[in-house]
């Protein structure tokens, strides 16, 4: 299985993918795994975690951008 460049699991982003995410995802970011990954992009080196227990004013994490080595697979 191949993973997307980028995926993300809000249901209301473009990069959303459920048949994706069922299957699970692993990351590994800067070659240690991270369970709290909210989305990702290969290609220009990011992820997004949640910032604390901070919530936005729609009742949303918000969220930080850290840049680094993205290593998206598959956990057995």
């Amino acid at each position: 299985m191949t993973l997307p460049d980028r995926l993300s699991n809000d249901e209301r982003s473009p990069f959303y993918d459920a048949e994706v995410l069922e299957r699970g995802v692993g990351i590994l970011f800067n070659g240690k795994e991270r369970t709290d990954v909210s989305e990702y992009c290969v290609s220009e080196g990011w992820i997004r975690v949640p910032a604390g227990n901070s919530k936005d004013r729609f009742g949303q994490p918000m969220t930080v951008k850290l840049k680094g080595e993205v290593k998206p697979f598959v956990p057995e």
